[in-house]
């Protein structure tokens, strides 16, 4: 790590800065210039009125016209993971006969309100949306499947708008999967067989969602042969997973990871299901069976679940082994990759600690040391160490000084050994988004800035930026919105 304020950073990594170019067009160019000419011929749609009618694998859906975009949305990919398939792998989803409307969004998996989403108490959540270029196309188009970010705890596909992708000729795919202990948790009572697997649910449903765009895609006019999986923080993480998992094997042909380096090292199982043996007592379930569990009501799940949010378990199946360690090996799915931070990323998270729920102490000069001992998990010796190459005196005030720690420590340095492995096996594109005037819908731009870059955001959710943090380390231009980026 480098302590020098701009920073770290600019010697250390093959950096791509992305600044008025524009993140989105990078992506779309990513995706675009090796569209493959061969494949499946594009569908011609069935137009009644203004509206699209299209044969899936499951049966009819009509979509909507939206201007230059047409919209397939809350298209079932999975059977409701209620009752007894409530911590099972996705099973496929139900046939229906007549002509299935597709033009409202279904509703998102369950999720405390937050920041980053609107609660939820649905487990009726594994639905998916489809973005079409409305001009069509005389060949396949490339396809991109969006994995939305939230600590795995929560985020909704509803929130992302790539219309502005769309128009570059890309289908787009945005996903809803299971989330926080509902899509996370290990429990022994929970494995398909005693000392198997358990946990990773959320993984299983992004596989499933895969697998429905193979075997459906070509019927909205896309390659399956050119399917980018790309995500931002925890659908970033999610990304990584997918490709150090054997179930993904062949389900994508390339992979953008936005922040998603920030867990590396995955929890043994024996250790997932001792923190899924606690939840079930604190829950009500003292009997740790699964018949309890699964019988369990949703607020009581959403309740006793983890706040600070979860990550994915070496399950043996899903996932064999750490990412870290299937890419530094090269077992791996082997597509060629993007993979990148923000300069700033981890002020967003120093300004949520001082906010409710969490209310945490502002950040000084006096507990500056203590705080980066507490927070990287690190020895007196190491954090005086640290604050030696993040002298206080190189920042505006402590907030931000912690903030450019977090930064390096959880997602720049972690990046780049993830750069180092990748590109030994895959052409590998690293970027640092560092563009400080960066449309934001959220004042100011801190956090995931490179977001509005590829969509417009949607839910007109409050978001804290740490940038807020004036030299007094004062909270005073917490909340206060852009209006919104089109």
């Amino acid at each position: 790590m480098s302590g020098s304020q701009g920073g770290r950073r600019s010697g250390a990594r093959r950096n791509l800065r992305i600044g008025a170019i524009g993140m989105l067009a990078v992506v779309a160019a990513s995706v675009i210039v090796t569209a493959a000419v061969a494949g499946t011929a594009p569908t011609t749609y069935a137009r009644v009125g203004s509206r699209l009618v299209v044969a899936t694998t499951g049966g009819s859906i009509r979509g909507k016209a939206a201007g230059t975009v047409d919209e397939f949305l809350g298209l079932p990919y999975a059977a409701p993971p209620t009752g007894p398939l409530r911590w099972r792998p996705p099973h496929p989803p139900a046939r229906w006969h007549g002509i299935r409307e597709a033009t409202q969004f279904a509703p998102h998996c369950p999720q405390p309100a937050s920041y980053f989403g609107v609660a939820s108490t649905s487990e009726n959540c594994l639905y998916l949306n489809v973005f079409i270029p409305a001009a069509g196309s005389n060949r396949p188009l490339p396809v991109m499947v969006w994995l939305p970010g939230g600590a795995l705890l929560v985020g909704e596909s509803n929130d992302y708008n790539p219309a502005g992708l769309v128009r570059r000729g890309v289908i787009v795919v945005t996903v809803n999967y299971r989330l926080g202990a509902l899509g996370f948790l290990a429990h022994p009572a929970l494995a398909s067989t005693p000392g198997g697997p358990s946990g990773n649910y959320g993984l299983e449903d992004q596989q499933a969602a895969l697998r429905w765009v193979q075997a459906n895609i070509g019927r909205f006019g896309g390659d399956r042969r050119n399917v980018t999986l790309f995500g931002e923080s925890s659908g970033g993480l999610s990304v990584l997973a997918q490709l150090a998992s054997p179930g993904a094997r062949g389900l994508f042909s390339r992979a953008i990871a936005e922040s998603g380096t920030y867990n590396l090292t995955q929890t043994p199982l024996a250790t997932a299901e001792a923190a899924g043996q606690a939840f079930a007592a604190k829950a009500g379930c003292a009997s740790q069976t699964a018949a309890c569990l699964r019988s369990l009501p949703v607020k009581a799940i959403l309740d006793n679940e983890n706040s600070a949010g979860y990550r994915p378990d070496i399950d043996g199946s899903v996932l064999t082994q750490s990412i870290g360690s299937a890419l530094a090996s090269g077992q791996f799915n082997r597509v060629p990759v993007i993979i990148g931070t923000n300069h700033d990323e981890r002020r967003l998270f120093v300004a949520q600690s001082q906010l409710p729920p969490e209310d945490g102490p502002a950040v000084t000069a006096a507990n500056y040391r203590a705080i980066i001992t507490a927070t990287l998990g690190v020895p007196a010796s190491a954090a005086a160490a640290i604050v030696a190459e993040y002298p206080l005196t190189a920042y505006p005030s402590p907030a931000l000084a912690l903030a450019a720690v977090g930064t390096d420590a959880t997602f720049a340095c972690p990046a780049l050994t993830a750069d180092q492995s990748l590109s030994k096996y895959v052409p590998t594109y690293a970027y640092e988004f560092n563009d400080r005037s960066a449309p934001e819908r959220y004042l100011p731009p801190a956090g995931f800035p490179e977001l509005p870059r590829v969509f417009r955001t949607g839910n007109p959710v409050t978001i804290y930026a740490a940038a807020c943090i004036s030299s007094s380390s004062s909270m005073t231009s917490c909340g206060v919105l852009y209006p919104s980026v089109e």
